[in-house]
């Protein structure tokens, strides 16, 4: 990326409208995937008062992840930063997504919102879990991707979760 020296962290920003189920998915799994090696946020454009418990469990039975610090910001806060990629994971905040200073690039990932599934809890659940090993698989991909992996040292992303 121009202007940026090849040895900073990426900062990556998931980003959803209400930053309560598939933007804080993204970036728990990110987050691990990567080793840490990558500085990851997620944000919305409406942010709820909190994470949604279904995608907190759905992280949880799956892969054994936990959501320990990670709280709904809005994507305001982020205003001005230097982020190397921006992924909308729902099209209402791919639409209202702001331009970001220097060379961030983004990223639309159209994912249905699993909060909005009607049904019984299971069914609830089910829509969430897919959600989560539908962003695994994307993350995956766009990490094996020679403009990313080269930046994060080629961390395998088979392995870590």
């Amino acid at each position: 990326m121009k202007g940026v020296a090849m040895t900073e962290r990426l900062r990556v920003l998931f980003l959803c409208t209400g930053n309560s189920a598939r933007s804080q998915m993204g970036e728990a799994l990110l987050r691990q995937l990567s080793h840490g090696q990558i500085d990851v946020l997620s944000a919305g454009s409406e942010p709820k008062p909190e994470i949604h418990s279904l995608a907190r469990r759905a992280l949880r039975d799956l892969f054994g992840l936990e959501m320990a610090g990670q709280y709904p910001k809005p994507l305001d806060s982020f205003l001005g930063q230097h982020l190397d990629y921006v992924i909308s994971v729902c099209d209402r905040a791919d639409k209202s997504c702001p331009i970001f200073p220097g060379d961030t690039e983004r990223i639309h990932w159209s994912f249905e919102d699993p909060a909005a599934v009607e049904g019984t809890e299971e069914e609830k659940l089910r829509a969430f879990e897919r959600t989560a090993k539908d962003l695994m698989g994307r993350i995956r991909i766009w990490m094996a991707l020679p403009s990313v992996s080269s930046r994060i040292g080629g961390a395998p992303v088979g392995h870590a979760v």
